[in-house]
């Protein structure tokens, strides 16, 4: 990669702080990875006292191909390209006993954390619910505590949501959990407290890379300075104009505040767009030239003005797709063989749009990737399924104890977790060992340890099958066993149910088939 003035100034710059400020197609993934190299190779930085943190996996594992390209595999042993999810996790992982935490806690989804929430709102309903995890949210990524909020409430809901956050702080702490947003905010509560474990990670992490920093909450700009200190040995990358995730948080505030903390920071602004041609740039200058900004910049392109913009006015979403997929077929007629599906995108603002385009597409027989949107493996009903094969293979895997012993509900709750875990803590063991255990049983209420009896009494018979049995009727009669089809049913709105539990049924299909042709039993599949 051949670097411009800017950008070449921006991977030799190691004076302190630095602000890249990189506008759209700027190139700033190619100055964060040369900078890497620069680091390793020109500076002599061990790879392992250096740090890239991105905002999502996409951008982490093309960050990893292209350093992976430009330098041998062992001069990026120890290096470190993640995400500040990851990375929070790993320093977690690493200094749980200073938090009372096991190594191995588990790390709940929005599902899990949803299922609590209900739990303590008492079931007031969807919206209700959203409203609260949402807000529950906010104040963890602004690093607010449940005390916080009760000293600052401005109405009776405040106060009613910081006694929920705190009702569900404490669930999280009995069942040895965290959620996505513990995974900074617990490290970063760590690092401030905690001088010896901060000198410890600022030693290891001593040059941080920090990507799309204008999407960073409290909660992260927070983690990046207690991990840069002082000094301020950070490359950080962003743009004011690009912020797009105050609704979660993102503070673009903290590019001011970055200033005010690292008075000796310096700025660089890559201008220079590679990826559109001035007319597209001058059209987007346009639409943004109102935002209130932090750094003027105007970005230019030497690919020529290019051609005109078209402005189409659609009667409705299908005339629009149908529109859109007629350009496509149009073009490639014209194209011919030199012309490529490939060649097009689609880009729509919400995956909620995505249907009406899939239509016409496959009305027009043109064959189509869909980009994003949620993974078959992600789905809460797969998961809760996966949850229980998990277990019958590796009994030690807390989450999916945690997961499978609370769905469907069965009246094993926070009061029975908290004394499993417990027992588990003070014993080392796993939660599904306490739960066998006599002693750890003694401890509970008569009712909650019938209730525990019974989900381990089942699981039990379902290991002993498990070696044997064919795979998908092995599955399929669990499944029976805890009545999950009625669980979706009774639990979901409208058809939600149903279609949910076509996708447990595609899920056990697989898993059949995947027995039938390898001869596995469900242990060997898992």
């Amino acid at each position: 990669m051949k670097l411009n003035p800017q950008q070449l100034q921006a991977v030799k710059y190691l004076g302190g702080p630095l602000l890249v400020l990189a506008g759209a197609g700027s190139g700033k993934t190619g100055v964060i990875t040369q900078k890497i190299k620069h680091l390793i190779t020109d500076v002599g930085y061990a790879p392992h006292h250096v740090a890239a943190i991105t905002f999502t996996n996409k951008a982490a594992r093309e960050m990893q191909e292209r350093v992976g390209k430009m330098l041998p595999k062992k001069s990026t042993r120890g290096l470190t390209i993640c995400t500040f999810h990851s990375l929070g996790m790993r320093i977690l992982r690493e200094e749980a006993p200073h938090i009372g935490y096991k190594k191995n806690f588990s790390i709940l989804d929005g599902t899990d954390s949803a299922k609590i929430i209900n739990e303590l709102l008492g079931g007031t309903g969807k919206e209700a619910l959203y409203k609260t995890q949402h807000q529950i949210s906010l104040w963890k990524n602004d690093l607010k505590t449940p005390e916080d909020i009760v000293q600052t409430a401005a109405n009776e809901w405040d106060r009613q949501m910081a006694a929920v956050y705190a009702g569900y702080q404490a669930t999280l702490e009995h069942y040895q959990a965290v959620d996505f947003d513990d995974l900074i905010r617990l490290p970063a509560l760590l690092l401030q407290q905690n001088s010896e474990v901060r000198h410890k990670w600022q030693l290891r992490l001593r040059y941080l890379l920090v990507d799309e920093c204008q999407d960073t909450n409290a909660c992260q700009y927070t983690l990046m300075k207690l991990l840069t200190g002082a000094e301020g040995m950070f490359t950080a990358v962003g743009d004011d104009d690009q912020s797009i995730y105050a609704w979660r948080g993102a503070n673009m505030e903290n590019l001011r505040q970055m200033q005010a903390d690292y008075p000796q920071m310096k700025v660089i602004k890559l201008e220079q767009n590679y990826r559109s041609t001035a007319r597209i740039l001058k059209v987007a200058n346009k639409v943004i030239e109102n935002n209130p900004k932090l750094f003027k910049k105007t970005l230019w392109s030497q690919f020529g003005m290019g051609e005109h913009i078209k402005i189409v006015a659609c009667q409705h979403e299908q005339h629009e797709a149908e529109w859109v997929v007629g350009q496509i077929v149009k073009q490639k007629l014209v194209g011919g063989d030199k012309t490529r599906y490939a060649d097009f995108a689609v880009l729509y603002r919400g995956n909620h749009q995505a249907r009406v385009f899939e239509e016409a597409l496959r009305s027009a027989r043109v064959p189509y990737q869909l980009s994003g949107g949620q993974s078959f493996f992600d789905k809460a009903e797969i998961k809760d399924v996966l949850a229980y094969i998990r277990l019958l293979a590796n009994p030690s895997d807390d989450p999916a104890f945690l997961r499978a012993a609370t769905t469907p509900k069965r009246g094993i709750g926070e009061a029975t977790l908290g004394k499993l875990n417990a027992h588990a803590q003070q014993h080392g063991c796993s939660l599904y060992e306490a739960a066998l255990n006599e002693e750890a049983q003694s401890a509970l209420a008569a009712a909650n340890r019938e209730h525990l009896h019974q989900f381990m009494t089942l699981m039990e018979s379902y290991r002993a099958r498990a070696e044997n049995d064919d795979a998908g009727e092995l599955i399929n009669n669990l499944l029976a066993d805890i009545g999950y089809e009625a669980h979706l049913l009774n639990s979901e709105e409208g058809k939600a149910g149903e279609i949910k539990w076509r996708n447990v049924c595609d899920l056990t299909g697989w898993l059949a088939r995947k027995g039938e042709q390898g001869g596995k039993n469900i242990i060997e599949i898992a």
